[in-house]
């Protein structure tokens, strides 16, 4: 039995939390592997909206164990309060959800530190999400961080005060005002409620899963493109995307992955800053942002638009290993009598369809072929001639094959190829 890998190919919010609970029904388990509640999985199910931002995205299906594993960051505040949203539509989340002992906890003074860090860079700013992920990975790696077996430990608050106050001393090189004992009041609070809830030592947990039979579906966060090693750097995430974090993510080794399966949107879209070469920043880029919906699930913000980039979708496939290509959104482009896609870059006097390792500072102009756009087409139908042979197109740049097309935000609206 081999695990399967969910995870997106761009830069976020390419439609995951989708298709992990479209494909949810063919698994046992439904494990995070890394990034924090600066995700944002959105499921509509029965007409209604979902969001989810730590907690896997198949806590709605019945008899489905959704492990956080240990390269998550959790904030036990954001955590309970999804936790009770999703109890209010009668579902008994402690029964379906599990937690890695070693997955390390986000506390109030890391999303001060995180603020108060953003704030200072100006117009140099990162676009971060100000959920405190950055500083808790960057004291994880500086092995002071706190994990989540450490609040079931008589020394826990012990524990807290010397990281609390390692936090507070760096807090003095800013010029920022906070109010720290409120959010420490809510924050040990949720503390208390999590204590709960079924810890597991991820290593043990998810191999057993695996040897007695259990079929494993690993979810990420975010995109391909803000992978800390082979994203747009240093404008990414602070943890790896990419299929090799599924390994570290949950104690895996590297011969247990099956599938990997990349979701791309039939378009692109970025939050916050960065390079994005394909971008928009035109009404067209303003139509498609009103069709698609683009507006951060996490944050709210509107998200930078544009068409398809090709090279940075081949250069992700080949990262990640990809075996299966899901289009989300292609009934968006419906919208457009065409739509432009991105099958080079022409920069430093060449055309290449590589990316340059450098991409802020290097002056990138998009190549772009125009393909006619397809009419409103049902689930239920077989696609249009025109997107058909869309998804031909991307299958030989990519040389990896279509499995699935989503056309439309619920559930159903999927086609299988």
């Amino acid at each position: 039995m081999k695990v399967d890998v969910i995870l997106g190919l761009q830069w976020g919010d390419e439609g995951k939390g989708k298709i992990v609970d479209f494909l949810a029904d063919k698994y046992d388990v439904i494990a995070r592997f890394q990034g924090g509640p600066n995700a944002g999985h959105t499921l509509v199910i029965d007409g209604k909206k979902h969001v989810l931002h730590t907690i896997p995205s198949g806590i709605f299906r019945a008899d489905k164990i959704n492990f956080i594993g240990n390269g998550v960051v959790i904030d036990p505040v954001t955590l309970l309060k999804e936790i009770r949203t999703i109890e209010k539509e009668g579902i008994d989340v402690s029964k379906r959800l599990i937690i890695a002992k070693r997955a390390n906890i986000i506390l109030p003074t890391h999303k001060i530190l995180d603020a108060a860090s953003e704030a200072s860079k100006g117009d140099s700013k990162i676009g971060s999400t100000l959920k405190g992920i950055g500083p808790t990975y960057m004291d994880k790696t500086g092995r002071n961080g706190l994990r989540m077996g450490d609040i079931l430990e008589t020394d826990f608050k012990v524990k807290y005060e010397l990281l609390k106050n390692k936090h507070l001393q760096l807090l003095q090189i800013y010029d920022y005002n906070f109010d720290l004992k409120p959010m420490e009041e809510e924050w040990f609070a949720a503390i208390e409620e999590l204590k709960k809830y079924q810890q597991e030592e991820s290593v043990y947990f998810i191999n057993n899963l695996l040897k007695d039979g259990k079929r494993i579906l690993a979810e990420g966060a975010q995109g391909s493109m803000l992978d800390i090693d082979f994203g747009t750097y240093p404008f990414v995430t602070s943890s790896n995307t990419i299929t090799a974090a599924v390994c570290t993510g949950l104690g895996l080794a590297p011969s247990t992955i099956g599938k990997v399966i990349g979701i791309t949107k039939a378009y692109c879209t970025r939050v916050g800053s960065g390079p994005f070469p394909t971008e928009l920043d035109n009404e067209v880029g303003e139509e498609i942002r009103k069709e698609g919906g683009e507006f951060g699930a996490t944050t709210g913000r509107p998200r930078r638009c544009g068409w398809i980039d090709l090279p940075a979708l081949k250069y992700t496939c080949l990262v990640n290993g990809v075996t299966d290509l899901v289009i989300t959104k292609a009934d968006v482009l419906e919208a457009f009598y065409e739509f432009g896609v991105c099958t080079s870059y022409q920069y430093n006097g060449n055309t290449t369809q590589e990316l340059p390792y450098d991409m802020i500072n290097a002056d990138i102009k998009p190549n772009f072929e125009y393909r006619p756009s397809w009419e409103h087409f049902s689930y239920t139908d077989k696609l249009p001639e025109t997107l058909q042979s869309y998804v031909n197109f991307i299958e030989e740049y990519l040389d990896t094959k279509v499995s699935m097309v989503s056309n439309g935000p619920e559930r159903e609206a999927i086609i299988e190829l």
